[in-house]
């Protein structure tokens, strides 16, 4: 029996038959919607960025106008803030780090909505603050279940092949036609695998269709060109993955009830029962971290404080050495308030040394969930969509650790320029604003 034959015969198959029909549409509108959750969710972000860009540049232009091209560097109504100190300079200007989204956030949201994608950098801020501080792990997501293109993949793909293909041969086997389709058919297994072939052809090019939908609604093809490729890869392993179990069922099958429980079983179990196990041992193996640590912070800041100011300077040299080059360094009169200022770099290594056993936990977490991949393939398909549309949780580490690195930048430059006597001037203010984005852009 030729090939075409048999598409020809299941296309009539397929027409006849409503509820393929009706989740082949189903499939489609869910899709769709999924698509359009992720480009709302790239457009919204886009405009959110633009208008902290807005604002950020408004607000910097003001205290330019308002102090520095005037000549008015003490704040009339506070005068205990010069804007000629390095300190109350980088104080009060405005510099935002971004998490750009992705076009291909249009495919998979991941953990986009769990983190913020924008940070103000200042001499205080840390990538674990209360705007920052959600704890972040793929697996969540899968239980979080946000209608996106990725969920749609993930958990209606398996379903609709299930209803396209729960009959296969077990029908023609219960009326006694599998005989005769043996004598006209070189090999059974070959008749059975090129009626499966039409489904798989049908869904792939549904989910072809989608994704080329998807990537027009936000640029994939112009910013993001190669991420429509991985997703198209992945898609086509992840339907050849589902159609090579649902062929081994149906090859051994010889009921359409047993088929149908069957296919439902391995639905159920690889689809929830084991990425749910998988969560549960992550949530008892590792659970929620409060970020005490992090909180712990206040009571060895007081402790800090409480010391000798020769201790504090000492710490100081210690952890930024230019500083032994300054002009203050050594000068009683104005070191004092020098020291006052660069409380913020010795605060800022308290955090980060709190912060390490709160990252070591998280990559611990993360790399025990990838070790489940070998068992979850759902969660590995998860991740690898998370990570084409940069919505990872590698992606939100390394916008952390930008956030951290440009805090030490502003923080070093401040602390070196305080003990270098440095007054501030409109130029030495924008160059503050340009080192910034210097270190950005790396």
């Amino acid at each position: 029996m030729k090939y075409m034959t048999v598409f020809l015969y299941e296309w009539k198959h397929f027409v006849r038959n409503p509820f393929k029909i009706i989740a082949i549409v189903l499939f489609v509108v869910a899709g769709l919607y999924g698509l359009h959750n992720g480009a709302r969710l790239y457009k919204d972000q886009n405009a959110e960025v633009e208008r902290i860009e807005q604002r950020m540049t408004e607000e910097n232009n003001q205290l330019l106008s308002e102090h520095y091209d005037k000549g008015m560097l003490v704040n009339e109504s506070r005068p205990w803030i010069d804007y000629s100190s390095p300190y109350w300079a980088t104080r009060s200007s405005y510099f935002y780090h971004f998490k750009a989204p992705s076009p291909a956030i249009v495919y998979s949201i991941g953990q986009s909505e769990q983190y913020g994608f924008y940070k103000r950098i200042t001499l205080w801020a840390s990538p674990y603050d209360a705007d920052l501080s959600e704890e972040i792990a793929n697996p969540e997501r899968l239980q979080v279940g946000t209608l996106d293109f990725s969920f749609v993949l993930i958990f209606f793909v398996p379903l609709v092949l299930l209803v396209l293909l729960y009959n296969l041969k077990s029908s023609e086997t219960e009326r006694g036609f599998l005989s005769l389709i043996a004598i006209q058919s070189a090999s059974p297994n070959a008749w059975l695998m090129s009626r499966l072939s039409f489904y798989f052809i049908m869904v792939l090019g549904i989910v072809i269709g989608l994704l080329v939908y998807g990537g027009m609604l936000t640029g994939v093809f112009g910013g993001a060109s190669g991420a429509f490729s991985q997703m198209l890869l992945y898609s086509f392993i992840y339907l050849l993955f589902w159609s090579f179990l649902y062929f081994l069922v149906l090859r051994k099958s010889q009921s359409i009830l047993g088929s149908s429980l069957m296919m439902t079983g391995l639905y159920l179990i690889l689809v929830f029962i084991i990425p749910a196990a998988v969560h549960q041992t992550m949530s008892t193996r590792y659970p929620v971290n409060l970020m005490t640590d992090f909180i712990d912070v206040r009571d060895q800041r007081d402790a800090l404080f409480e010391e000798p100011d020769s201790v504090l300077l000492d710490k100081l040299a210690n952890l930024i050495p230019a500083i032994k080059e300054g002009a203050l360094y050594g000068d009683d009169s104005g070191s004092g308030r020098a020291m006052n200022y660069s409380s913020s770099a010795l605060i800022n290594e308290l955090k980060k040394e709190s912060l390490r056993p709160v990252e070591e936990e998280s990559q611990a977490k993360n790399t025990a969930i990838e070790r489940s991949f070998l068992y979850n393939p759902i969660s590995f398909f998860q991740n690898r969509f998370n990570r084409i549309s940069h919505t990872h949780f590698d992606d939100y580490h390394q916008y952390r650790s930008e956030i951290q690195s440009l805090v030490d930048k502003q923080i070093q430059t401040m602390v070196i320029d305080l003990w270098d006597g440095v007054s501030v001037d409109k130029n030495r203010f924008l160059t503050y604003i340009e080192d910034l984005e210097e270190k950005k852009a790396k």
